[in-house]
């Protein structure tokens, strides 16, 4: 056990240090909440600047558990450092779970700076216990990303990850209304996505403390779905 929790230490280090994850998971939604989100309107039922600061951490948070750790996972495979691995005291499963800890260690940040944005720039205001319930449910929501993280960075090479995990995220945000509120047939289809859902339940807490279950049923089906694709890879690699 302690072989596993020295690789999750390095890993955390290495995942904060890298400047791919400053950028996309913390910098950028930073950036597009302080310039987008002081707009003096409603979206969902909620003032926009907590509509936008859940977004923007949401997309942070989700960035921050699926693009570093997919392009890692994929590299350290084409490396040889997961078969220099299995000559140490690691034991089998100590890999994954060090990649699912850095994960879940690495969507915190984006979520505290963003909302801590929202609360003493943009002067968003709740009651304390939905700051910590809204950024529970965005660290829980994110383990459906770390899931598909480990599938894709067990599937492809280095050199098609990051075009992979742009094709899934990408469109995921987009259309789970993180850049701009959603209407019409594009919020219909938006809908099934977690993006969109994980957001909503934030918006749910904030306008009546309540969440849906269609809410919570849509992430965990993604959540189901991209963890048996995470097993269904890490097993096909292991038999090459």
């Amino acid at each position: 056990m302690s072989a596993t929790l020295t690789l999750t230490k390095l890993d955390v280090m290495r995942v904060i240090r890298n400047g791919r994850y400053l950028i996309f998971a913390i910098a950028m939604p930073a950036a597009l909440y302080l310039i987008v989100g002081k707009q003096t309107t409603q979206a969902d039922g909620v003032d926009f600047k907590a509509y936008y600061m859940l977004a923007m951490a949401t997309y942070g948070a989700f960035a921050g558990a699926l693009m570093n750790n997919s392009i890692r996972i994929a590299t350290e495979r084409k490396s040889g450092w997961t078969r220099q691995l299995r000559l140490t005291p690691l034991p089998g499963w100590g890999y994954v779970f060090a990649k699912v800890v850095t994960s879940l260690a690495t969507t915190i940040p984006s979520v505290l700076v963003v909302f801590g944005i929202g609360a003493f720039l943009n002067h968003v205001e709740m009651p304390a216990w939905k700051w910590v319930v809204n950024a529970l449910v965005l660290w829980i929501a994110s383990m459906t990303f770390v899931s598909l993280a480990v599938a894709i960075g067990y599937r492809f090479d280095p050199e098609t990850a990051q075009p992979a995990v742009m094709l899934v995220f990408f469109p995921m945000a987009i259309l789970g209304g993180l850049w701009f509120p959603l209407g019409g047939t594009l919020e219909k289809i938006g809908k099934w996505f977690p993006t969109y859902q994980a957001h909503k339940l934030g918006t749910d807490i904030i306008s009546s403390g309540k969440v849906s279950a269609t809410s919570i049923a849509v992430v965990l089906g993604w959540g189901v779905l991209f963890a048996l694709l995470a097993v269904f890879s890490y097993r096909s690699a292991k038999e090459q």
